[in-house]
């Protein structure tokens, strides 16, 4: 194979993004020859485009032959069953967030590709190619930042109005999505917490259904965890707060990093340890000496299109990827452990057992009695749903 045939399944605004650089040829090596969406106009644009097919069931695209790899780009509660599909048709795989909507299910994906070594499973966590994080992941590994010893995260920044959770059927529902701002808004940041900071060793959440809207699902949150080494942290989130705030803080032994919503970096180094600097001192309101930086970042520029090209490479020449898909376990569990804890009113111990969630999941869908109007006017209007 010396180039790869790329399928696209869901075309919201998200799937519609891929198809954007794709076709103008931004990822070498690497042709769009088949798109997918079960509503009839959102194929619309897309036909008639020279050398790409068209089809209204992702399970015959899947089966087509036209395509070597597939970006899942659906409602989550369908991100399982057709990489499941894909997979098992042998076809590399790229889902978009989250790899599942709940742990049980993701178990189910990561089993069945664990099964297909040669087959490339991927997951679009593009925040982890953003110099800026890379930059925080390599200061955390260093002697100047010392051992972690909290993680505040503030991101309310979310704010969305009615007609946002209006404009899907399948929004805001246990049904459609499986939760709310955690899940949805949310993944990313929780992506990046792990991939920084590592699964905490507890958690403890305090969430509120439909506080600011009129759906069944979070939409405010307050969460508590604890790593093994004793750290702490908080991540607080919401789609109902304006202006809202997106606020990140890292302390360390040696010193305090935080990213705010100005866009720049600072990071204050203490001269030495605090640790040692408070078994040490003679005074009682002594402090370490510390100095003030800003650590410069570019921006980001297609983070998406580096993950897809890195997906392409792997298919290709086995480049290790940037964000495997088994790793998306991580951020689905936070997203999943820290509602369920707030549901049953109780701190739980990390690896949380997936069959918990899934029953409780499964309840809430049964006993679900919330009504909403969908608006839906316009194919547009249908297509923007899909945004996050």
């Amino acid at each position: 194979m010396k180039h790869v045939r790329l399928g696209i399944v869901g075309l919201g605004n998200i799937g519609k993004f891929h198809c954007g650089y794709l076709l103008d040829k931004k990822i070498s090596r690497c042709e769009l020859t088949a798109v997918s969406d079960a509503f009839a106009p959102s194929l619309e644009a897309f036909k008639n485009k020279p050398g790409l097919k068209t089809f209204a069931s992702a399970e015959e695209m899947i089966r087509s032959g036209e395509i070597d790899a597939i970006v899942i780009a659906t409602p989550h509660f369908l991100h399982t069953t057709l990489g499941i599909d894909a997979l098992k048709n042998g076809l590399h795989v790229m889902v978009e967030k989250p790899i599942s909507a709940h742990k049980a299910d993701a178990e189910r994906l990561i089993a069945v590709a664990k099964e297909r070594p040669k087959q490339v499973f991927a997951g679009m966590f593009q925040m982890r190619v953003e110099p800026r994080y890379k930059k925080v992941k390599q200061l955390l590994a260093s002697p100047d930042f010392g051992q972690l010893v909290r993680v505040n995260w503030i991101i309310t920044d979310w704010f969305r109005t009615e007609a946002y959770y209006a404009s899907g059927g399948w929004r805001a529902t246990w049904k459609g999505e499986g939760g709310g701002v955690l899940l949805n808004q949310c993944l990313h940041q929780l992506d990046m917490l792990q991939w920084l900071c590592g699964m905490p060793k507890t958690v403890r959440g305090f969430c509120q259904l439909g506080r600011y809207h009129n759906i069944e699902v979070e939409d405010n949150i307050t969460t508590y965890m604890e790593w093994a080494n004793g750290a702490t942290g908080v991540f607080i989130s919401s789609t109902g707060e304006a202006p809202g705030t997106n606020r990140l803080e890292l302390c360390g032994t040696r010193g305090k990093l935080v990213i705010a919503e100005d866009n720049k970096m600072r990071f204050t180094r203490n001269e030495s340890d605090m640790i040692e600097f408070s078994r040490t001192s003679k005074s009682g309101f002594a402090k370490p000496d510390a100095w003030n930086c800003e650590i410069p970042f570019e921006p980001a520029t297609n983070p998406h299109g580096i993950l897809i090209q890195n997906f392409v490479d792997a298919i290709l020449d086995g480049t290790p990827l940037i964000a495997p898909g088994a790793e998306g376990m991580g951020s689905v569990e936070l997203a999943n452990v820290l509602l369920y804890s707030s549901l049953i009113g109780q701190s739980i111990d990390l690896p949380m057992e997936s069959r918990a969630w899934e029953n409780k999941l499964n309840e809430l869908i049964a006993n679900s009695r919330h009504e909403k109007k969908v608006v839906q006017s316009t194919a547009e209007d249908f297509t923007k749903s899909f945004n996050r």
